[in-house]
């Protein structure tokens, strides 16, 4: 199977991190907060800039660059919040009490053995389908499509609802909330259109 590439490094870009299998391991609140504890790590010290998110039972959206001054390819970023992911939601199954233990364990290293890069356990699927967004009409496509996926999927009524996602960020325009965000409307302003 061909490999989705990110053609612009530097560009706004949609991805998605999906769970191998789909398996659904952010259906516990431990494993989502290992992956907004990363991305706000990105954040900090890697220069990613998180525009849109949602973790959502079995993937990740998220709608992302990287900032004018980092010194960071996005793929590069990307591939390490997925490797320390990992790393970190194999070591809580181990560690937590986790009814499904054996089972996820199963899993995820019977995905390692189609991968030759995983020695021992696979969390996520190699791609992460980016798509890079140019226009504002597509840009807001995009959010709308991951804010409203906890709706479709009956978690929710309203987007802004669901705690893992940003929707409550623009529907108040708040950058604040379990995850630092940097809002589309100021960087559509301020260097977006350039």
């Amino acid at each position: 199977m061909g490999r989705y590439r990110i053609e612009d490094q530097q560009g706004l870009n949609f991805v998605t991190c999906t769970v191998v299998g789909w398996i659904d391991i952010f259906s516990r609140q431990n494993y989502r907060d290992i992956v907004i504890e990363s991305l706000a790590y990105c954040r900090e010290h890697k220069g990613l800039l998180v525009f849109v998110y949602v973790v959502m039972s079995n993937h990740v959206h998220l709608v992302l660059q990287t900032a004018p001054d980092s010194p960071n390819l996005l793929s590069d970023i990307l591939r390490d919040f997925k490797k320390f992911t990992a790393h970190r939601i194999i070591e809580t199954i181990l560690k937590e009490p986790e009814s499904r233990r054996d089972w996820l364990l199963h899993m995820f290293k019977f995905y390692a053995n189609f991968n030759c890069n995983n020695r021992n356990y696979q969390i996520w699927q190699q791609d992460n389908h980016p798509i890079t967004l140019y226009s504002e009409k597509v840009i807001w496509e995009k959010a709308d499509y991951i804010h409203n996926n906890p709706v479709r999927a009956g978690i929710v009524r309203k987007p802004e609802d669901y705690l893992y996602s940003s929707a409550a960020n623009y529907k108040e325009q708040r950058s604040d909330g379990i995850l630092e965000i940097d809002l589309l409307n100021t960087w559509w302003t301020d260097w977006g259109k350039v």
